[in-house]
């Protein structure tokens, strides 16, 4: 099905929607041909990212819902191959270092929404590749 992968290409990152806006969304609309999928299409295309692992649930009724282009273990990786390349395992980075400073600029990850860039680490942490960092006043991570 090619509407999913289309939906993602526009998401990019993490996006969060809501079912009773869904039809407006870009994301969710063909403006060039001026159409709109019909609610019952909209459901189709999200069962099947949800399916793929790119969308979950935000709440019972179904009705928000977190659009993921890249799923946290793939965002993981590609951090973590970062850290890797760099020589910079056994370093400690904070949230920001990682996702908003000057080393990190030409990488996919950078400007990566926080709670997406959390759950990569967490990820990372279930594979013993990393130790996440929770301070009251900021959040950093350890690799290994």
């Amino acid at each position: 099905m090619v509407f999913p992968r289309i939906v993602l290409l526009q998401a990019q990152q993490a996006v969060h929607y809501d079912c009773a806006r869904g039809a407006r969304e870009p994301a969710l609309q063909q403006q060039k041909i001026q159409r709109k999928f019909s609610t019952e299409s909209i459901q189709v295309v999200l069962e099947e990212l949800r399916k793929k692992g790119n969308l979950e649930w935000l709440d019972k009724n179904k009705s928000r819902f977190l659009i993921m282009w890249r799923r946290p273990e793939e965002w993981g990786k590609l951090i973590y191959q970062w850290v890797s390349k760099n020589g910079m395992t056994n370093s400690v980075f904070t949230f920001y270092e990682l996702t908003s400073g000057d080393d990190t600029e030409k990488e996919e990850f950078h400007g990566l929404d926080e709670s997406m860039l959390l759950r990569s680490l967490q990820y990372l942490q279930q594979e013993h590749k990393a130790e996440v960092i929770m301070l009251s006043d900021n959040k950093g991570v350890k690799f290994f």
